[in-house]
């Protein structure tokens, strides 16, 4: 256990690093994606990295206010899964953008999750009145194996985009700039 905490330390410090602004703000953790051939012959990216892989859909969690989200009821949706925590700075930065992102786009299929790595509903609630939060803000403590599903988890923020068809398209750990998010959003919408 004690092996594990300290590669998370030292992980939590790497990712820490990579959030300096160091030259352009990207903080991308995959690859560059890929280059389809459009109809007309012309090169654009795909919406989905080189290393994509499926999402696993099989969980239910407890939202803030203690009710079931059942994960299935996402599919066929683009879902921006933010894994995230109250003493989070980077976090406090991106969550604003994702209560926009969530309204702009309600109708378009996008759905926003929060999944709160270690606070308890109270403290989530109290945050995300402050933050005006209107997407569903999901409890994670306790629940390594939906880390695990997903990660490994290894430094917040950490945010998932999820095609509609059910693959993790696109990863960014540590805090990501407005504009790649909103990039994000548009090549999978």
């Amino acid at each position: 256990m004690t092996v594990r905490w300290i590669i998370a330390g030292v992980a939590a410090s790497a990712l820490a690093l990579l959030t300096l602004p160091f030259g352009p703000m990207s903080t991308h953790a995959h690859a560059h994606a890929n280059v389809a051939v459009g109809e007309a012959g012309e090169t654009m990216a795909a919406a989905c990295d080189a290393d994509s892989r499926p999402a696993n859909f099989d969980f239910t969690l407890q939202d803030m206010h203690g009710q079931d989200v059942d994960f299935d009821t996402l599919k066929g949706k683009v879902v921006l899964l933010n894994f995230w925590a109250t003493w989070c700075g980077p976090c406090k930065i991106e969550i604003p953008w994702f209560v926009e992102f969530a309204e702009q786009h309600k109708d378009d299929g996008l759905a926003v999750v929060g999944l709160s790595l270690d606070d308890t509903a109270d403290k989530i609630q109290a945050f995300a009145e402050e933050y005006k939060v209107t997407y569903p803000m999901l409890v994670g403590l306790g629940r390594e194996d939906f880390q695990e599903a997903y990660g490994p988890i290894w430094g917040i923020p950490m945010t998932f985009f999820i095609d509609r068809e059910g693959a993790i398209c696109r990863t960014h750990a540590g805090i990501a700039s407005r504009n790649e998010f909103e990039k994000d959003i548009a090549d999978l919408l």
